[in-house]
């Protein structure tokens, strides 16, 4: 799977082992910040490869595989919770001589995010979350049990039949296992080659893929949300993103934060506009 032009590929280390990273741009003594970017589960720094494309035309685009998917090293511990993967974007920010930049996340990566806003408000100007779910208790639990089973290969390649249809079915039921009418998105199957990319990027991760979900099924982000103060906030979501019915409803929770919605017929510029908007103001 080749990234859009303009993207370049690295490796940082830190503790844990080395962090593959893609980034595009460059920082200019009187241009803007960097911009760190987290991607979404399941995969990798590959579902933002569009964005850092287009982001990095104008400054320094960083975007990691978060530990334990796509080419990164595992976590370091057993079941880490947020407040790990966010000390390991400092961590990250730190190896790569990075003292402060704008915040881009997106579904885990959004939850990722309000848990280095409140830790480490110094090291962040401007912050995205995208396609932020808050969800009730009862949901939460429901999503933990269910959403991101604990996957050992074996002998058989189970692992890859599950593989395909746990990537497919994302694109067309929420939540993805229940598969029934009533949960049937509105989007329509992906193609073959865009679903096998998908896999591909789980694969390479398929044991310790399920960490961040089950950190953000275990996050109380509604709570969390409410202790944001200070840091200008941006809340966007994509119509074809299930996680858009809870733009309007995130984004009060946040003093101040704006919120942008964006059409199918958007797509990709409208994305990058919002963000550009957002950023450059």
């Amino acid at each position: 799977m080749a990234d859009p032009s303009g993207v370049d590929r690295a490796f940082v280390r830190i503790k844990e082992g080395l962090v593959h990273y893609r980034h595009a741009g460059e920082t200019k003594p009187d241009g803007p910040l960097p911009l760190y970017m987290v991607h979404a589960g399941p995969g990798s720094s590959a579902g933002v490869a569009s964005l850092v494309a287009e982001l990095g035309k104008t400054r320094r685009v960083i975007a990691p595989d978060t530990l334990g998917n796509g080419d990164s090293a595992a976590p370091g511990i057993a079941s880490p919770e947020l407040t790990y993967y966010a000390d390991s974007v400092v961590r990250i920010m730190d190896a790569l001589k990075i003292d402060k930049a704008d915040y881009f996340g997106t579904h885990t990566g959004a939850h990722i995010g309000v848990e280095l806003l409140l830790s480490r408000p110094d090291r962040v100007r401007k912050v995205i979350f995208d396609g932020i779910g808050i969800f009730d208790e009862n949901f939460r639990k429901e999503l933990l049990a269910n959403y991101a089973p604990e996957i050992i290969p074996d002998e058989f390649g189970r692992q890859f039949t599950w593989a395909w249809h746990f990537v497919r079915d994302q694109s067309l039921h929420w939540p993805y296992f229940k598969r029934d009418p009533a949960h049937r998105m509105s989007n329509s199957v992906p193609p073959a080659d865009a679903i096998h990319n998908s896999v591909v990027e789980v694969l390479k991760a398929v044991t310790t893929y399920h960490n961040g979900y089950r950190a953000v099924f275990r996050h109380d982000t509604i709570s969390r949300l409410k202790l944001i103060k200070n840091v200008p906030v941006l809340f966007m979501a994509s119509e074809p993103d299930p996680l858009s019915e809870y733009l309007d409803a995130a984004a009060a929770l946040v003093p101040g934060a704006k919120k942008a919605f964006i059409t199918r017929n958007d797509g990709l510029s409208g994305r990058v506009k919002a963000m550009l908007d957002f950023y450059n103001a």
